[in-house]
């Protein structure tokens, strides 16, 4: 087992919204940043570059189609310049990068994925996961996935997995990562989620939206506690030009906007192997360390240092894919392979028709 301690950073940060340029670039400031202060693993929340679809879930579907065009304009392929620019940043900085992207098909004019990039220090690509299944309104925008990305990077850190928002409530594709042995898990999550209309005189009341920082943390603990790994959960930032945004040109645009202000915002924190809050910290200008419990309010980058030779000690009690497992009464397959809209062959036939 490594004996090296990661100092992972997790960028609690707002995309440029829907501008994957401007996203891409601000990204690369923030892993900079983060390397400057020694962090060997920069983590960006769902689908950073460019945009999460919120409007989907506050917005009539007729009302979005003008929307639905600029995500999938700002949307970025797994080859295109955005992740070559990342790619170039890992190796520079030395650093390893977990990023949210929206992803574009090359088959289509308007296939997208909500899909999770792994980069290496070396600037490869060590993982590409799309989610498995869009949550709720984003059916809206994302197609489903497939299980290619359900792997774990093995690092000289220790191993690395992750699952993106919902996904973290499945517990067969969380347990395909503990088969393999994960050891730091990343849970990825938007900045809100709205599931009511809010107005300011029935936010505490029974029109009370959806508690994602609960939500959230219940989820990734429970992998935590199962897995005996440590998590990371990683959201994003609202800011205000994302709210003008989506609100804009909606006929109850006073409504969106006033339900995106009143939503609660989605934190970002790090987990122990038994499930519990573990503090990190935050670094100012001057290079001053502040322990931060989460972020939440505010834009920052939360830091803190992974050391996986404490994964151990909780195996002892509950191996959950070893001996607190029944493999001889459960059997888990999981299909890994990458799906394409079709297969083509070239070449000629013989008279049976068999190439």
């Amino acid at each position: 087992m490594t004996t090296k301690v990661l100092r992972a950073a997790a960028c609690h940060a707002s995309p440029i919204f829907l501008s994957a340029s401007k996203t891409t670039q601000k990204a690369t400031t923030l892993i900079q940043k983060a390397t400057s202060n020694k962090a060997n693993l920069v983590i960006f929340p769902e689908t950073y570059i460019s945009a999460f679809p919120i409007w989907s879930a506050i917005r009539a579907p007729t009302e979005n189609h003008d929307l639905f065009k600029r995500m999938v304009d700002q949307s970025i392929y797994i080859d295109g310049p955005e992740i070559d620019t990342l790619r170039t940043t890992a190796q520079k900085c030395n650093t390893m990068i977990s990023i949210g992207i929206s992803e574009k098909a090359r088959c289509s004019s308007a296939t997208l994925w909500n899909s999770n990039v792994f980069i290496g220090s070396n600037g490869d690509i060590l993982n590409h996961h799309r989610k498995l299944q869009p949550t709720f309104f984003e059916k809206l925008t994302w197609s489903a996935g497939d299980g290619y990305g359900l792997k774990v990077v093995d690092t000289e850190f220790g191993k690395i997995g992750g699952l993106i928002c919902g996904e973290n409530t499945n517990p067969l594709a969380r347990f395909a990562l503990m088969a393999q042995g994960e050891q730091i898990h990343i849970s990825t999550w938007p900045a809100v989620w709205p599931t009511r209309v809010l107005q300011a005189d029935n936010i505490t009341g029974k029109a009370r939206n959806y508690d994602n920082v609960a939500a959230n943390r219940t989820r990734a603990a429970a992998h935590c506690f199962e897995a005996k790994c440590f998590g990371i959960i990683n959201a994003a930032f609202l800011d205000e030009q994302a709210i003008d945004i989506v609100a804009q040109g909606a006929s109850n645009e006073a409504s969106v906007r006033q339900t995106l202000q009143l939503s609660q915002r989605a934190a970002t924190m790090f987990l122990d192997p038994t499930g519990m809050l573990m503090p990190g910290f935050t670094v100012d200008a001057d290079g001053k360390k502040q322990e931060t419990e989460y972020l939440q309010d505010r834009e920052d980058i939360l830091y803190a240092d992974l050391d996986v030779t404490e994964c151990v000690e909780g195996k002892q009690y509950h191996d959950v894919v070893g001996g607190y497992q029944r493999l001889d009464i459960f059997d888990l397959k999981v299909d890994r392979s990458r799906r394409e809209p079709a297969r083509f062959t070239e070449g000629r036939r013989d008279e049976e028709g068999e190439p």
